[in-house]
This record gives structure tokens, C-alpha cells and sequence, in this order.
């Protein structure tokens, strides 16, 4: 292998300074243009390559961030990664990418080898077993800056963060529902750790108070989002003396263990006896025979993309125009999807 060319080299072709090299390289302005042409065209012809470490331990900075996203596999990650990725692209960063597994010591053992690898900036979305963000508030002694996405902390005020308002796209939920004459509405939560499920549960209680609505709290059961607890929470509901026409889901995935319990074990008839909406927007929606009816989009890859924005700006020591981008969501009922979107 050829060995690469240094700008020692170029100063001792040239006959300059090893300093006048730099200099030139990098449009010094005291450096006059038949110099700077003439140093260009010689590192060309060396085939000088400009030595990256190098320049980032002198700028301090690594131009490499690191994205904690509980799984990689879902499609709402998967989406935000491509929005994380490409406004990184196009500001010269590097993306390095751990999954929680939604465990919370997997989370601050990702968070550990990050910091040991001198990210200059981190992108979180929570885990469902996180109780406290301490481990995340501990970065500021080391003045690496942090922005949550999606998952965001309860203690929202202290962070900075990017997320979809689901108190709102909640209440347009029950006002679809309540349209098409369904009374007896059933709230599948997700888990209690996380924001988004009280968020979702405020703007349901919102939009029943709205249409003067008693609420039904033997209709309330929650999912740790697996298979088999959306099952023994969709059988919960279903035991209830006041059966539901409607169940509003945590997200498209519970929904869909959430039916395919009632299929294999009920004789109501999806879409008919009973029906479900939920958030997320999964593009497999348009290839079900009876998918959820409405699903809220939370626009994952603009979250990403805002997120990415903001803490490349904290980097940079600028303050972001807004310390909380709340993105509205979009209500999108099944007869206007389209494959692909």
C-alpha cells in the first residue's frame, strides 16, 4: 500500500513552510492565490488526503453524533434514522446508532460507550422501563448536549426535545369516532412510564368532556407493548358488562395484536361490532383486510431531521429558536391511504 501523503511533503516539493502548506490548503487569506494554486495542484498530485483526526482533536470536536432509539425495527425509528441521517449528511456529521431494547441499564451501558467515544451531540428516544433521565442530565458537566425525540421526558421544560402533539391528535380521535355514533369507546394505553401515554389518555378525557361524555373506567386497560400483553388487555376490555364499538390503541403494533386476539378468539366481526384506531400511520395498513380505520401520523421523519437540527445548532453554541418543536399531528383514515405512503 502506497504510503499517504503528508504536508511535510508538499512543503519539501515546494520549498515552503510547513505552516504556508496549511495555510494555503485551508484559503488562508494571507496566503496570495499563485501559492494557494500552486499547493493544491502538488497535494493533487500526491494524492494528500487531509489527515481527519488530526483536524478534529485540534477543533475539539469529533463531527460524530450518537442516536439512542429503543428499536430499529419498528418502522416510526426507522423513518426518524432517515431524517437523523440526512440532515447529518448534509452538515458533515457522522451517526452512530444503539438500541435500547426498551431496557433502561441497556440504555445508559449505549449512553457509557458513546461518551467514551467522544460524540460531540446525542439524540435520545426513551425507553418504556426509563423511570429518571439523570443519566442524560449528567451530560451537561461534560457539555455534550442532548435533545430527545418522540419519547421525550415528563420533565420537558429542562430538555430539549422534538415530538408529535398527541393531546390534540387524541381528541381528534374521539371527535371521528363520536361522528360515526360510536358512545362506548375503549382506551388500550401503553406503558405508564412513558409521556405519550398520558398524553394520549388527557386528550381522550378532553374530547369525551367535549361531548359531555361520562367516562367508562372499566374500558381502560394497558399494554407493556408485547403480543401477549395487548392480548390479556384487549381480553380485559372485552369482559367488561359495557362492551366497547371502538378501541383507540397506544399504536398501530397494538392495535394489531388487539384484532388478531378478537379474530382468533371472539365472534365479533372487526370493523363491524367492533372497531380500532390508533397512532403511527404503519405503511402495512393499506395491505390489511381490516386495518385500523384512523392512525395518527407523527411525522418520524421530520422529528428526525428537527431533532438532528437542533442539537448540531447546541453544538455550534447557538440557541435554538424553540427549546420544545411540537410537530401536529395528522389524522389519516383508511380509505385515503395509498401504497408506499
Amino acid at each position: 500500500m502506497d504510503k499517504q501523503a503528508t504536508i511535510k511533503e508538499i512543503a519539501k516539493q515546494l520549498n515552503v513552510s510547513i505552516s504556508t502548506v496549511s495555510r494555503a490548503l485551508h484559503d488562508h487569506p494571507s496566503i496570495g492565490l499563485r501559492t494557494k494554486t500552486r499547493v493544491k495542484e502538488v497535494a493533487k498530485e500526491l494524492n494528500y488526503q487531509p489527515n481527519l483526526a488530526a483536524i478534529q482533536f485540534k477543533m475539539g470536536k469529533t463531527f460524530t453524533l450518537g442516536v439512542i432509539i429503543p428499536e430499529l425495527t419498528e418502522n416510526f425509528f426507522s423513518k426518524a434514522i432517515s431524517g437523523i441521517e440526512d440532515m447529518a449528511l448534509e452538515n458533515n456529521y457522522t451517526v452512530l446508532f444503539g438500541q435500547s431494547h426498551d431496557d433502561e441499564e441497556r440504555e445508559k451501558q449505549i449512553l457509557s460507550t458513546f461518551k467514551n467515544n467522544r460524540i460531540d451531540g446525542l439524540l435520545v428516544s426513551l425507553s418504556k422501563s426509563t423511570r429518571n433521565i439523570d443519566h442524560f442530565l449528567e451530560l451537561k458537566k461534560y457539555n455534550l448536549p442532548v435533545v430527545f425525540f418522540d419519547r421525550v421526558p415528563k420533565e420537558k421544560e429542562d430538555v430539549y426535545a422534538v415530538s408529535c402533539d398527541l393531546f390534540n391528535s387524541s381528541i381528534k380521535i374521539v371527535d371521528y369516532l363520536w361522528a360515526r355514533g360510536h358512545r362506548d369507546i375503549a382506551l388500550l394505553k401503553g406503558p405508564q412510564t412513558l409521556t405519550a401515554t398520558n398524553e394520549r389518555m388527557r386528550g381522550f378525557m378532553e374530547g369525551l368532556s367535549r361531548k359531555r361524555m361520562k367516562t367508562d373506567p372499566s374500558l381502560f386497560s394497558s399494554s407493556d407493548l408485547t403480543p401477549q400483553s395487548s392480548w390479556q388487555a384487549m381480553k380485559d376490555i372485552l369482559s367488561q358488562k359495557n362492551r366497547p364499538t371502538a378501541v383507540i390503541a397506544f399504536n398501530d403494533y397494538v392495535a394489531l395484536d388487539a384484532m388478531q386476539y378478537v379474530k382468533r378468539f371472539t365472534n365479533l366481526k372487526i370493523n363491524e361490532d367492533i372497531c380500532f384506531v390508533s397512532y403511527s400511520n404503519l405503511p402495512m395498513r393499506v395491505y390489511l383486510d381490516t386495518p385500523p380505520l384512523v392512525s395518527i401520523e407523527q411525522f418520524p421523519y421530520e422529528q428526525g431531521r428537527k431533532a438532528t437540527e437542533m442539537v448540531i445548532d447546541l453544538i455550534a453554541g447557538k440557541t435554538p429558536e424553540q427549546k420544545q418543536i411540537v410537530l401536529d399531528g395528522e389524522l389519516i383514515e383508511f380509505e385515503n391511504l395509498e401504497p408506499g405512503k
